[in-house]
């Protein structure tokens, strides 16, 4: 008689937009391997919708439980893994909490927004020598990953300098100015929340470390100032039932897309979140135009910059060394956040790599294939969350841990610093791995 495996129980808190990416993959893909036991969330709305959801994918409804009740959640359906997706600002308290009661984490990017909330998790994980998994799922896609080859194998030499450039479009970029990321004490600002994916990204190319970071960042398109500077004079605060918003192309009607209406319209009664406010509204306190230069430890350089009002979505981003030169370019599929198929959510467009090797013509790489969102990545990554194959997959070290989670967003807590005090900021005296 053969012996069934074991499945990994799961339980996951914060039901929003991220969540179905993690708990779809279970019900589905991974059922043999892995199990949800929970749902947690602060509104019951959107948690029975998430069930829904499970029970829609073959996977047998499940205990729901309110935020308040968390411990009594890990006690009643024991857990292996906490999977974290609320908003940013409250990682640190389940992750933390997790821990303390015998779990590993599994958290969505970034993994907090601050030092002081990310002393609190490292203190955590060396007090109960549990495990925390970040979820960078740009470091699996294969285009990034060929990148970390190519370096590592000295195609260029000893890398010198990067110029960074990505480019969110008025569709994805626009969507960050709807949510509650607008405001930074919620998210970090863009800055921790979508850039310590492409911070993760040089921190793993260059297997090194930020060391001391200049940054410069303002709102120079969203907002209402900056409207009412180019003549706009019709406003609103959300776009449900506006008729204002009817003739805006960067308001979000959720009436009109099943999914966001559950999620958040019907959900509304509970918490008073509103999901579709103006991005041309007051109250935005984060920036959407950023530029940094980051020194890293093995002496490299970085020049960086965010703009969240672009025509096209996706990054260019070229390595010069001592042999040479690297560059990529990708360009990405627009989407709005649970707004459609997530399977497409940053999928490809386009993707070239040119090695230009000193004294030698030019050569296009070749990219292994890859389908799905982020470029490819998303599905190699749920391979090595969930799947049985981790070891084989995590042979590049794309698997990240909360250091690896730290020294991403601290370049950006860092740049958050600088901005607000115009100085550069040495990432040793805002913390201490």
């Amino acid at each position: 008689m053969t012996e069934t495996k074991k499945q990994k129980k799961y339980a996951l808190i914060g039901t929003g937009g991220r969540s179905s990416f993690f708990y779809s993959a279970i019900a589905t893909t991974y059922k043999d391997t892995s199990v949800v036991v929970a749902l947690c969330d602060t509104n019951q709305t959107r948690l029975d919708f998430a069930n829904a959801q499970l029970a829609s994918l073959g996977h047998a409804k499940v205990p729901t439980f309110k935020a308040a009740d968390f411990d009594r959640m890990i006690y009643e359906t024991k857990p292996d893994e906490v999977i974290v997706t609320t908003i940013d600002r409250t990682h640190n308290i389940y992750i933390v909490r997790a821990l303390e009661l015998g779990c590993n984490v599994v958290t969505e990017k970034p993994m907090t927004i601050d030092a002081p909330r990310c002393r609190e998790i490292f203190d955590a994980v060396e007090r109960t020598g549990k495990k925390v998994r970040v979820t960078f799922n740009y470091r699996y896609a294969p285009h990034n990953t060929k990148v970390w080859e190519l370096l590592r194998s000295g195609a260029i030499g000893t890398v010198t300098s990067i110029h960074f450039e990505w480019m969110l479009n008025t569709s994805h970029g626009a969507d960050y100015f709807r949510r509650w990321h607008r405001d930074k004490r919620n998210s970090g600002g863009l800055l921790v929340h979508k850039s310590t994916h492409h911070f993760d990204l040089v921190n793993f190319w260059l297997s090194s470390r930020p060391e001391t970071v200049y940054a410069q960042g303002d709102l120079k398109f969203y907002g209402r100032e900056n409207a009412e500077k180019r003549g706009v004079q019709s406003f609103y605060t959300r776009a449900h039932g506006s008729e204002v918003a009817k003739k805006d192309p960067f308001a979000l009607h959720m009436e009109n897309n099943e999914k966001l209406k559950k999620m958040y319209l019907d959900a509304e009664h509970e918490d008073a979140y509103y999901r579709d406010q103006s991005v041309f509204g007051d109250g935005i306190s984060i920036e959407d135009t950023m530029n940094l230069l980051v020194r890293y430890q093995n002496g490299a350089v970085l020049t960086y910059s965010l703009t969240a009002y672009a025509p096209w979505e996706g990054f260019r981003v070229s390595f010069n060394g001592t042999g040479g030169r690297l560059e990529m370019e990708v360009i990405e599929n627009s989407y709005v956040n649970s707004g459609g198929d997530q399977s497409l959510e940053g999928s490809l467009e386009k993707r070239t790599i040119t090695l230009r090797k000193l004294f030698e013509k030019p050569q296009d790489v070749e990219i292994p294939d890859s389908v799905g969102a982020h470029g490819g990545g998303d599905e190699v990554l749920l391979a090595d969350l969930f799947g049985e194959r981790g070891a084989e997959i995590n042979q590049d070290m794309r698997a990240a841990s909360h250091i690896d989670g730290a020294l991403s967003i601290l370049t950006g807590i860092c740049a958050n610093k600088s901005i607000a005090s115009g100085q550069v900021v040495k990432v040793s005296d805002v913390f201490v791995l």
